[in-house]
């Protein structure tokens, strides 16, 4: 009984920190932030996948642009914090699989899809790609040497 309800608050939990894109504005610590903007990408195309199955076109389209507007806000977050991501891996490494993962994700939903529906998840795809190479090539590329 109390796994029950243990496993019960933590979904309770989970569903409330997969917060809108307004709460991970919100929060100071630039690290966190980026890793709520990924949350909320993740479950905004979820939910995108959900109204495309209900044939909800129109919360489709704003899911998808959900997705862009919290890619984009994780990288910069990261940018903002000034750290080198060679030095300090830990926030943008985490970034860069979730952002694959989500980049798969995406490509997943975009190939259930009908071919002329796509369209909606090109702009998502194209900056969540843009993330992950940006993020990705800061994390290899090495600094000078002296």
């Amino acid at each position: 009984m109390r796994w029950i309800m243990a496993g019960a608050l933590l979904l309770l939990v989970a569903g409330v920190s997969l917060a809108d894109l307004d709460q991970a504005r919100a929060e100071p610590n630039l690290e966190k932030r980026s890793k709520l903007a990924l949350d909320n990408a993740v479950a905004a195309l979820k939910e995108a996948r959900e109204a495309y199955k209900a044939g909800d076109m129109q919360k489709m389209t704003a899911k998808a642009s959900e997705v862009q507007e919290s890619a984009e806000l994780a990288f910069t977050s990261l940018v903002k914090t000034g750290k080198d991501p060679r030095k300090s891996p830990k926030w943008f490494k985490r970034a860069e699989i979730e952002s694959r993962d989500l980049l798969r994700s995406i490509e997943t939903l975009e190939h259930d899809m009908s071919f002329d529906d796509r369209v909606i998840l090109e702009k998502a795809k194209q900056k969540v790609q843009q993330v992950h190479d940006d993020l990705l090539t800061g994390l290899m590329e090495g600094g000078k040497r002296k």
